[in-house]
This record gives structure tokens, C-alpha cells and sequence, in this order.
């Protein structure tokens, strides 16, 4: 696994290519690309061990960290870990938006909440952060799954690990995934 900025170059310098990068002929052309262009040399191998195509433990090079970093508009990779250290696009921070909080209901209280295109559910509070669909229209989210939540927020996607529906845990599922939860009220406290 990756240091963070390293991941992050990595995603930087695929958006950058425009291509994918999933096969050997794929890292050819790219290793090709990054010589011809006045980059330098970065070889097939390294960068299939960069993207995990295959398994490897080593840690990257830093020439091979600068010439990446040099191919997406950084003089060296310093530079571009110094660029995210101050880069309000990296920095955390407080933010507004409207939301409900599991804290702030009792056992027994139902909220809506909508997404696009069309989704609604209508849930009741079970307690401990954790929620029953009693309505669903147009979701996969069905009457009777239940889920554990914090927070609701509008205008933010909302993120479940998973759902239990007859007595099974499902796979992560992700509410308003483009423009996040548009609807959010209370019904009754």
C-alpha cells in the first residue's frame, strides 16, 4: 500500500494520461509517452508495480516519484507533497449543511429523505443510529431493510456500509451519488 500522496499522484497522472492503464501494452505505451515527451526514462515494470499490476513491496524510486509529479506540472515530487500540504483542496475544515442527526431523534420517529432521480424512502428511528424503511419509492432500498447511520446530510451522499435485509448484511450502498440527498425532513420527533 501507498503513502497518500503517492496514491494521489498516481490518480493525478492517470486523469492526466486520459487512458487506462489495466495491461502490459497499456504501461508500454505509457513508458513510451513519458520518454518521448522529455520526462524521462520510467520503465514498463516499475510502473506495474506503481499501479499494482503486479505485486511488489518495494518502495518507489524518488526519480520515478519526480518524473510523475514533472508530467502532471510539478518540478519534483517534494514540490508536489509541499503543493498538497498547503492547497486549500486537501485542507479539512468545518462546513454548513442542513442535516439530521440520529441524537437529535427519538425511538419511534420517522424523517424522509430523496435523492435524484425520483428516490424517496421514509424511515423510522429504531434507536443507537440505526433506521427501517417503512415507504420506498423508486429506490433499491426496500420496506423492511435496515440500516446504522450518524447523520444525515442534505446536498452530501450518504454512504451506508451496509443493509440488513432478511437477517443478511448486502455490500456497501451509496445514496445520491450525484448530488447527494436533495430531500431531508422530519416527519415526527
Amino acid at each position: 500500500m501507498h503513502r497518500p500522496e503517492i496514491t494521489l499522484l498516481l490518480g493525478e497522472v492517470k486523469e492526466k494520461y486520459g487512458r487506462k492503464l489495466e495491461t502490459t501494452t497499456d504501461f508500454d505505451e505509457f513508458s513510451v509517452l513519458l520518454d518521448k515527451q522529455g520526462y524521462g526514462k520510467v520503465s514498463t515494470s516499475t510502473l506495474k508495480r506503481l499501479w499494482g499490476y503486479v505485486s511488489d513491496t518495494r518502495k518507489p524510486r524518488g526519480t520515478t516519484l519526480d518524473i510523475l509529479s514533472n508530467y502532471i506540472g510539478f518540478p519534483s515530487f517534494k514540490s508536489y507533497v509541499k503543493d498538497m500540504k498547503t492547497s486549500i483542496r486537501f485542507n479539512s475544515s468545518y462546513f454548513t449543511a442542513q442535516h439530521i442527526t440520529s441524537a437529535e431523534l427519538n425511538v419511534g420517529a420517522e424523517i424522509e429523505v430523496g435523492w435524484a432521480p425520483n428516490r424517496i424512502l421514509r424511515l423510522r428511528y429504531l434507536g443507537e443510529s440505526t433506521y427501517e424503511v417503512v415507504e420506498s419509492m423508486n429506490s433499491k432500498l426496500q420496506v423492511g431493510d435496515k440500516f446504522m447511520t450518524g447523520c444525515f446530510f442534505k446536498e452530501v451522499p450518504l454512504y451506508l456500509p451496509y443493509i440488513i435485509r432478511d437477517g443478511e448484511r448486502t455490500s456497501p450502498f451509496i445514496a445520491g451519488r450525484n448530488g447527494g440527498l436533495l430531500g431531508l425532513n422530519i416527519i415526527s420527533k
